[in-house]
């Protein structure tokens, strides 16, 4: 699905382009593809030159889930002294949160194919082997515990959300209290690995330099806009592209 845009990549910035061929889920249960996505950037980055390579200058790249892993792997080798610092990553309409499935962008657009709100939920659930009963629990916020609520709201919330993105329809959802049974059941959604927005400010200040494309029409515009905002708090370069007339696979 991807050779043709790796190849026109390739050729339009005159860069080696390298396509992981990650496990999948469900056959492979997260965090597999996780795995294969940091085992694969730190062969590269230690043999970037035998393939004509400047290891200062590797750039990372995914859209949707699979800028989820771009994420994951940046944060995961923030810290690393061990190989060389990422130049930059670029994530195109990633999804990136499973605190609040209520945001502005999951109200105004999930309807909106081919990435429903639902199906969202669903192939996340799918994806970390995970039943599906509680779904509408979890459209609720039924699934967050309120000390996770204290902790998240810093970084997960609406009122992070400019006005602009708020003017198409946009209603403040009620607040359900939390349901232990739910809480217990989805708890591994909260892990940074699949929830990037949710790692901790430490993991976040070490960030490279990161170019992010979120789409008008997708239910994870808001993830987007969330992100970009605690990088640029952590002084983190961001240049910001957003597609009026986009939608989620636009790529």
């Amino acid at each position: 699905a991807y050779e043709r845009t790796c190849r026109y990549l390739c050729r339009k910035t005159n860069s080696v382009v390298v396509c992981v061929e990650y496990r999948l889920a469900p056959e492979h249960p997260f965090p597999a593809q996780f795995e294969d996505c940091v085992s694969a950037t730190i062969h590269f980055l230690r043999t970037a030159q035998d393939h004509g390579v400047d290891p200062s200058r590797v750039v990372i790249c995914g859209d949707s889930s699979g800028g989820t892993l771009t994420a994951a792997v940046a944060q995961a080798l923030g810290k690393r002294r061990d190989v060389p610092k990422l130049r930059a990553q670029i994530l195109i309409y990633p999804f990136l949160q499973c605190v609040d499935f209520n945001l502005p962008s999951y109200q105004q657009n999930k309807g909106v194919p081919v990435l429903l709100k639902e199906r969202t939920l669903v192939l996340g659930l799918k994806y970390m082997n995970i039943d599906q009963y509680y779904i509408k629990e979890m459209f609720k916020g039924c699934h967050v515990t309120e000390d996770q609520r204290l902790k998240y709201k810093k970084w997960v919330s609406p009122d992070y959300i400019p006005h602009e993105f708020k003017t198409r329809g946009y209603k403040p959802s009620p607040t359900y209290p939390p349901s232990q049974e739910v809480c217990d059941h989805i708890k591994p959604l909260f892990d940074p690995v699949f929830s990037p927005l949710l790692a901790e400010d430490s993991v976040i200040a070490q960030l490279p330099e990161t170019f992010l494309l979120t789409c008008e029409l997708d239910v994870l515009r808001d993830d987007g806009l969330l992100y970009k905002k605690r990088l640029e708090d952590h002084g983190i370069k961001v240049t910001w592209c957003h597609l009026q007339e986009g939608f989620h696979g636009t790529v």
